[in-house]
């Protein structure tokens, strides 16, 4: 035996002595990257700093300002471009920048308004940032034109990449392998030498006057042992030294005997060992699921196929067996995506239980395997999915409809099903085409525990808040009250017994009548701030103690002020419900705002396109992907909330703090209820006959029209048979203005409409 210990340790000692080599190689390419990384960064520095002293220059240049002094002109344009004939393109606007506060971004660039709003909010020349996909790439700033203390405009100016790319192109080789990155917020621009070491971290050099970073990393040399030098030579040492002791015990003791015993061969080990009865095989018990009640058929309704959910009334639309074909029908999707294992969960409604039974029966006769999590909101299904890393997930909910309804949110491949997705799982049912498979199986798990200390572990409160949280007898109320606790809150629970009939009011905080006992709890308890959540827990709605009803898209506001200081240029996307003052906010913190179509699984795909940082609706859903997974959460939302106005550097009240927000004359979502179906002819007519004078109308989700002072929505609602109306202007006078213009359109097609205005 002491030979073969022997052979060990010298075969260990050789491989330590190896990495030892290769560690050292490593080190020597980082002690010769950190001078090149010092010295790309003053060199691209170099020329940012001469293209900001040449604008600045030519923005002084008297015949430019005396151009601009009755506002942007063309001779100003030519000047500019006579003296930066780099430049590619210049454009001028006035000083009060209506023209970009006004635009239809998707056109003018959300990069370039950003931009001319941040100089505009900082009163000076903004850091040089890149913008464009790759191949079509640019270089541009903006900068405000003064002469003197006189505001005369402002200058947004681009330079082709090209001019930067040669540049760092004509930096020397990283010497001893190693790689430089130019990146710009953490997205790679420009590479420069070999492959790197994967998983190396630099936190970059700064480039001067500019968004850009240099990082240097190491070469991808193999090195698994050790990142200490020290501790690998000591491993060489011991290696060599373990093998050299064991050789010479070896020749001590075999030595001194006039009998040589060879090393045992494995015959001989085996014969040593105990003879002992393999065990059995411990065979796991197959789970069996409860059978479902037993109700009428169902005929399969198409129209609970929503947008981007299923949602139906139970025992007229929706049955166990259809919950059974549905999860049979996502189990299919699954397979072909090969992927075999999903997490489902319901909320706090009586029908819950049954139909996510069914749902997890039809899965696993698809050959799916089945994580349970019982009872609990939808983000912790979402949360699961990310947790146990099944990337599939069914929510069993009706968020905020009435407690005969339920439905199905349904994540594949981290993918929220909408639109076509949701039709291809009607398809399939309707026209027979599910296939069954062996191999599903079932279990329990609990994570609720794992959610809050999630959240917890990352947000904190710098200060007590009392906090009165109205769950609305939803399944929030088994989690919410824990969680706020958890990060440092006082809360009063405020209709927290889970009761799926809703027995105090209808769990839908964008109806203001169901936040009026939060308010007057709220006043009553002398507490700093009230919340409520929806009937499955991914939305938000806040109240203060003065009795104000903020709405989510001012909660925005906040959220997207906090964000952008830590993802600066971050897009930040909202839906058509929200008001005009939202984009301008975002531009003003150096966000770029992008207004989609209202739908949670919309939302969601948008920003997986864009990969913009944060989200929002006028319903109250807020999906954080900075610090969070993107997913809608009012539970996570409320906490990321109080940790902002906890952290208010004043210590203002929470009040007070949202108080400050900018505000209009606004009204709540207002609903229009008709026949089921009825309300998507009714806005499918309404695009094509509607006129509005003055107005920029989008067609984008229903008919949004905005005005210079305010603006008007109409949009049929995805989840429930209604219309959807916002109004929203700067004086009351104005909001009259543009309601009455909505109402004599409305009643044109309709004269029978019951207008809740």
């Amino acid at each position: 035996m002491p030979l073969a210990g022997a052979t060990v340790a010298l075969l260990f000692g050789l491989f330590a002595a190896w990495q030892s080599w290769e560690l050292w190689q490593v080190q020597q390419a980082v002690a010769a990257l950190t001078p090149t990384r010092v010295q790309a960064a003053q060199n691209l520095g170099g020329l940012v700093a001469d293209l900001r002293k040449r604008i600045a220059l030519a923005l002084q240049d008297p015949a430019v300002q005396a151009d601009m002094i009755n506002g942007p002109s063309a001779a100003a344009q030519a000047r500019l471009h006579a003296l930066l004939p780099q430049a590619s393109r210049i454009e001028l606007f006035g000083p009060d920048l209506n023209e970009v506060l006004r635009a239809d971004y998707a056109r003018f660039g959300y990069a370039k308004a950003a931009q001319l709003v941040r100089a505009q909010s900082i009163a000076a020349m903004v850091r040089f940032e890149v913008r464009g996909s790759a191949g079509r790439q640019t270089l541009s700033l903006a900068a405000p034109l003064q002469d003197g203390a006189h505001l005369l405009g402002y200058a947004w100016i681009e330079y082709p990449f090209t001019l930067l790319q040669a540049r760092f192109d004509a930096l020397p080789a990283p010497h001893g392998g190693g790689r430089l990155e130019l990146r710009q917020q953490g997205v790679l621009l420009l590479a420069h030498g070999g492959s790197a070491q994967p998983g190396a971290e630099d936190a970059g050099l700064p480039v001067p006057g500019s968004a850009l970073s240099v990082r240097a990393l190491p070469p991808n040399n193999y090195v698994v042992l050790t990142e200490s030098l020290p501790l690998a030579l000591l491993w060489v040492v011991l290696g060599f030294g373990g093998g050299i002791v064991l050789l010479w015990l070896r020749r001590r003791v075999f030595g001194a005997t006039s009998f040589h015993f060879g090393e045992p061969t494995l015959a001989d080990v085996m014969r040593e060992q105990p003879q002992t009865a393999p065990k059995a095989p411990v065979m796991a018990k197959a789970a069996t699921p409860t059978p479902a009640a037993s109700a009428a058929p169902v005929a399969l309704d198409r129209s609970i196929f929503r947008a981007y959910d299923i949602r139906g009334v139970v025992g007229t639309q929706l049955s166990a067996e259809i919950a059974r074909l549905l999860g049979q029908a996502i189990g299919n999707v699954m397979r072909e995506k090969n992927l075999g294992e999903i997490v489902i969960g319901r909320d706090g409604r009586l029908s819950g239980a049954e139909l996510v039974a069914a749902l997890g029966e039809g899965l696993r006769d698809a050959g799916c395997h089945v994580i349970d999590l019982g009872a609990v909101p939808t983000p912790v299904v979402y949360f699961a999915g990310f947790l146990l890393n099944t990337g599939c997930g069914v929510a069993v909910t009706g968020s905020h409809n009435p407690p005969e309804y339920n439905g199905f949110k349904i994540v594949v491949g981290g993918e929220t099903l909408s639109e076509d997705a949701i039709q291809d799982l009607y398809a399939r049912i309707s026209e027979g085409r599910l296939k069954r498979a062996d191999g599903g199986s079932l279990r329990q798990q609990d994570v609720g525990a794992d959610y809050i200390e999630r959240i917890s572990g990352d947000v904190q409160l710098e200060r007590p808040l009392k906090i009165v949280v109205d769950c609305g007898n939803g399944i929030p109320g088994a989690f919410a009250p824990q969680l706020l606790q958890a990060i440092g809150a006082e809360v009063i629970p405020l209709y927290c017994e889970v009761d799926g009939t809703f027995p105090n009011h209808h769990p839908d905080p964008s109806d203001p009548r169901n936040l009026e006992d939060l308010m007057l709890s709220v006043k009553r308890m002398g507490a700093d701030l009230g919340v409520a959540f929806d009937g499955d827990g991914d939305r938000l709605g806040v109240v203060t103690p003065g009795g104000e009803n903020i709405f989510p898209d001012r909660l925005l506001m906040l959220f997207a002020a906090d964000v952008l200081t830590r993802d600066p240029g971050a897009v930040v996307i909202y839906d058509v419900k929200c008001t005009g003052h939202l984009a301008p906010a975002i531009l003003r913190h150096g966000g770029v705002p992008l207004m989609w179509r209202t739908g949670h699984s919309l939302i969601k795909a948008k920003m997986r396109e864009t990969e913009a940082a944060l989200a929002g609706e006028m319903s109250g859903h807020f999906f954080f992907r900075e610090r969070w997974y993107g997913f809608d959460d009012g539970m996570y939302a409320a906490a990321r909330l109080l940790e902002i106005l906890a952290a208010d550097p004043e210590r203002r009240a929470p009040g007070a703090i949202l108080a400050a927000l900018p505000r209009d004359v606004s009204t709540p979502e207002l609903k229009i209820a008709l026949v089921e179906g009825e309300h998507y002819a009714f806005i499918e007519q309404f695009r094509h006959n509607a006129r509005f004078e003055g107005g920029r109308i989008s067609l984008l989700d229903g008919v949004r029209v905005d005005w210079p002072d305010g603006f008007g929505l109409v949009r049929a609602s995805n989840t429930t048979p209604v219309l959807v109306l916002r109004f929203a202007a700067d004086t009351p006078e104005g909001l009259k203005r543009i309601q009455e213009a909505f109402r004599a359109q409305l009643l044109a097609q309709r004269a029978d409409l019951k207008l809740p205005f």
